[in-house]
């Protein structure tokens, strides 16, 4: 049986979507689409937290926040759910979502595309892992989407995602725990590195900010200069280094010290990890009801 297709959608300005969590990467998507023109009137945010509902309302004027999907007219006709609770809260969050004809979006990490069909009725599930720099439209999202998803799913995804960032799409679901390991958690190894650069900065006889500046400016001028060249990454590196020279030497003393197969091994832990959650929430979501006054805080990494 060939599945219809949708009406093509060019941008997610017309889109009726609703969003069930409202934390901080609900809260990053929303204000992308809000910025590009949607209309708040459009969007639906399903929040159990009462002081996360007050801050949706003022910091997004208009937007339509209730504390259950079945408050008033509960959220009526949707084209897209968005999933953006902590994943120990999803299989409660989705018992009264009523909304098997629309595409549904997951952020949460760890609650598997089979998961999600089974809780929603719905086979038009795309998953995303997208991380913290989305908060200020500089993250990148791999997306995995099931066999039902057609290319006007896949364009209302990449329009509702766009201003959060970039986004790539994974062959393979269990490519999205190693998506997890490498750039969901990323930016945590990232901060682990300035943190070190900075103490050894302010070992040497700096202040403590000028340390900060010197080394957050550098990393990331470093990331938008390998974003911007062709060459790779072992290119741009041998460009800056001389032999007896500086660089060289703190090289040398990182190698000596086994930093990089260290990066290695903590990415893989990192995966693994990631694999362990999917087995365990894969297992438990649709029967685990647990409540929690933190999940507003969601960053849909682990």
């Amino acid at each position: 049986m060939t599945t219809p297709m949708l009406p093509a959608v060019a941008s997610a300005s017309s889109a009726r979507i609703a969003f069930i969590g409202g934390g901080n990467m609900a809260s990053a998507i929303i204000g992308g689409l809000l910025r590009s023109g949607h209309e708040a009137a459009r969007l639906a945010v399903v929040e159990p937290y009462e002081p996360q509902r007050d801050k949706l309302r003022q910091d997004f004027a208009g937007l339509p926040v209730m504390e259950d999907a079945a408050t008033g007219d509960g959220l009526g006709e949707i084209d897209l759910v968005v999933w953006a609770v902590k994943p120990q809260m999803f299989g409660a969050a989705a018992a009264p979502v009523k909304a098997a004809s629309a595409l549904h979006l997951s952020v949460m990490a760890g609650i598997r595309s089979e998961a999600i069909c089974q809780a929603t009725g719905s086979e038009r599930v795309v998953r995303s892992m997208p991380n913290t720099p989305a908060l200020i439209g500089q993250g990148i999202a791999g997306l995995f989407a099931r066999p039902a998803v057609n290319e006007a799913d896949r364009a209302l995804v990449e329009a509702v995602l766009e201003p959060t960032g970039r986004s790539l799409w994974v062959a393979r679901e269990e490519d999205l725990d190693t998506v997890t390991a490498l750039s969901g958690s990323g930016p945590a190894y990232f901060f682990y590195m300035v943190e070190a650069m900075m103490a050894a900065g302010v070992e040497l006889g700096l202040p403590a900010e000028q340390a900060r500046e010197l080394a957050l400016a550098t990393c990331g001028g470093a990331a938008a200069l390998g974003l911007q060249s062709a060459e790779p990454p072992s290119v741009l590196r041998e460009r800056v280094t001389s032999k007896g020279g500086t660089t060289h030497a703190a090289l040398t003393s990182m190698e000596a010290d086994g930093v990089g197969e260290a990066i290695r091994r903590a990415v893989k832990a990192a995966q693994q990890r990631a694999v362990e959650l999917g087995d365990e929430f894969g297992r438990s979501s649709s029967g685990n009801s647990s409540n929690s006054n933190n999940n507003n805080n969601n960053n849909n990494n682990d």
